[in-house]
Formats: structure tokens, C-alpha cells, sequence
């Protein structure tokens, strides 16, 4: 679990205060990895304040992260400094959390970040870790996962060392996300709780946390009567507890299924989540049919047809991937998955999309 936890408007003030103390000497800077949406954005930026070597480095989220920009990162980081930096911070939405959780475990072990795709692989401890989420609903603030694309698969590096040191949930950072990008990340925590909540990990931990989560999801996006800074808190803590549901369980279908047509087409993770989850009635009824009066309540139109043109090989492909992903189906499914989910069915689904 993530140790330390800060939560407010303006919290993210006591950033500088929180750091000095971590700082291991001159030559062992902080890494900022911060959404290259903030580049000129000096309300934010202005407040990093930067001694010795620290270093921000903008990185662009329109692309789910990949391990080979872990790899790239850790190298540049590592060239650049004499000493092993004093932490890695992480700010922005679900990609930027990935890549600094990331990039933290990759500079205290060798190899590739590819080879730690699975999970528990990674044998020793990461660099202190700080997560700052600048939208609410992936939960990557909390999880004990970062989820990268490799070479062969799309897949976490699920370890003990991947939570977070410290995380500053200050909601007055999600202030400018667009409409559908709000919708789409806070539908990944509604997901979340769902595919926790009905699935056969569901045990008492992951279930307070889920019911919780599921409730606040009912009231930002089914309600009327929230102000904007209400809505705003209350999905910051919807993302935190349906995150921590999932750690204590895991998520199914709609997740498993949306890895393949990430890694194949290169689909966000939060819409694609939507665009799945919206075909998949027999699994989720009550989830799906809640999921469809939201969507028709904020006029969110997902994109269709994203799957039309594929060939064998490509469905085969998404396939394959969504498969590799063992304990999302068991937790949907129960041990006799591969009985119930075959092949033929999982591309009539994706054939829908």
C-alpha cells in the first residue's frame, strides 16, 4: 500500500516541503516527469522549484507508455547524473504515474523493463516514488502495477516495489480536463469497481472499497446537485478507493479485452475501456445498462467500427494478448474460464466494436 497520502485543494503546495527531506546530496537530483500539456503552464510549473541538477522532463500521454521509453528514460537519466537521483516524481494522468513507477523500479535493476513484464519479477526495491495525478479514475496513483506496452504483449510490471512512496491527491489539478477525457478516465474507475465488485476475488477488503468507489461514480455521473470542486473531490477519492479494490482483487472482461485492441491499435486505455465494456451485457447486465445512462446523460458518442477492417492475423493478434492475461479472466470467469471464453466468441465481441 502506498504509505503516504496528502488530500486537498492546494495540497499540491507542500510539494517543495515534502521533498527536501528525500534529498540524498547536490549530486542526486529529483526527476520530474511531468504531462507535456503543463509545458507552458506556469501555474503549475512555477512551483516545482528546482535545485542543483533536478531536472523536469516533459513527456507527451497521447500515447499509452511503452517499455522501450522506460528504457530510453532510464538511460537518459542515468547518463546525464553522477549519482542515482534522490526520486522520481510523477505528475499528470494515468501514463505519466505508469512511467515514473517505472522508470523508479528500472534504476535499480538491470535489464530491460520488457523483462519485468509479469508478475513479481522485480527483485529489488525502487528509488523513492512520488505520484501526483492531474486527472481522476485510473487508479495507477494507488496500484501496485505499471501498465506498459512491450514488444510481445501489453502487461504490467506487478510488484510490491511499484506502489508509490508518497501521493498528493489535489484535485484542483484536474480543474482544465476535457469533457470526454473526464468521462473516459472516470468510466475506468467505474469499471474498476464493477469487474471488482462482480468478480470471484472479491473478498471483504476489495469489497468495501469497491461499494464506496461504485456510489460515488452513482453520484458524479448520475446526480445533479454537485458543484464543480465537489465533483472534482469526489472522483479524486472514487479513483483511490477503486483502485485500491483492485489491488486487493483484479479487474475482468472489459480490461483484458481492451489490452488487445490497446497494443493492436493503439487504443487509450480509458476509452477503450468504454468501448469495450459498452458490448458486454452478458457479463456486467446492471454495470453496462448504468454505464449506458451515463453516457447518454453527458452526450458521449463512442467511436464504432475501430475493428471492421482487421485481418486474421490482426484479430488473432488482439486475441493472443487478451489471453496472456490469466487472473483478469479467472477473476471474471472463475478457474474454468477457458470452458466459458473461446477463441470464436472473444473475436465476435471484438467484431462488434
Amino acid at each position: 500500500m502506498v504509505p503516504r497520502i496528502i488530500f486537498g485543494r492546494g495540497s499540491f503546495n507542500q510539494l517543495n516541503e515534502i521533498l527536501t527531506p528525500k534529498r540524498l546530496n547536490i549530486n542526486a537530483p529529483f526527476i520530474y516527469l511531468v504531462d507535456d500539456v503543463f509545458k507552458n503552464n506556469s501555474w503549475l510549473t512555477s512551483r516545482i522549484q528546482l535545485s542543483y541538477n533536478d531536472k523536469i522532463i516533459f513527456i507527451s500521454s497521447k500515447e499509452e507508455p511503452k517499455t522501450s521509453q522506460v528504457d530510453a528514460l532510464v538511460e537518459e537519466i542515468i547518463l546525464e547524473n553522477k549519482e542515482r537521483p534522490s526520486g522520481v516524481i510523477g505528475i499528470g494522468g494515468g501514463t505519466l504515474l505508469d512511467l515514473a513507477k517505472a522508470v523508479s523500479i528500472m534504476l535499480t535493476n538491470e535489464g530491460e523493463a520488457k523483462d519485468y513484464q509479469g508478475w513479481d519479477l522485480v527483485k529489488n526495491a525502487a528509488i523513492y516514488h512520488v505520484g501526483i495525478p492531474t486527472i481522476s479514475g485510473t487508479g495507477a496513483e494507488v496500484s501496485r502495477t505499471t501498465v506498459l506496452t512491450g514488444p510481445h504483449k501489453k502487461l504490467g510490471i506487478n510488484s510490491d516495489f511499484t506502489p508509490f512512496d508518497q501521493v498528493i491527491l489535489d484535485s484542483e489539478l484536474t480543474d482544465n480536463v476535457p469533457k470526454d477525457q473526464w468521462f473516459y478516465t472516470g468510466m475506468d474507475c467505474y469499471i474498476h469497481c464493477v469487474e471488482s465488485l462482480d468478480g470471484t476475488y472479491l473478498n471483504a477488503f476489495s469489497e468495501s472499497y469497491g461499494d464506496m468507489a461504485l456510489e460515488l461514480c452513482k453520484e458524479i455521473f448520475l446526480g445533479d446537485d454537485l458543484t464543480k470542486v465537489e465533483a472534482q473531490e469526489k472522483l479524486m477519492m472514487a479513483s483511490w478507493h477503486g483502485g485500491m479494490s483492485i489491488v486487493y482483487s483484479q479487474v475482468g472482461v472489459a480490461h483484458a479485452m481492451s489490452y488487445g485492441l490497446s497494443y493492436l491499435l493503439g487504443t487509450k486505455h480509458g476509452i477503450g475501456n468504454c468501448i469495450v465494456f459498452n458490448h458486454l451485457e452478458e457479463f456486467y447486465p446492471e454495470g453496462v445498462k448504468l454505464f449506458k445512462e451515463m453516457k447518454l446523460k453527458h452526450d458521449i458518442e463512442l467511436p464504432e467500427g475501430i475493428c471492421a477492417n482487421l485481418t486474421d492475423e490482426e484479430f488473432n493478434a488482439m486475441i493472443d494478448i487478451s489471453f496472456s492475461l490469466e487472473p483478469l479472466w479467472e477473476n471474471a470467469l472463475g478457474k474454468n474460464w477457458k470452458k466459458i471464453i473461446t477463441r470464436e466468441k472473444l473475436r465476435a465481441l471484438y467484431q462488434k466494436m
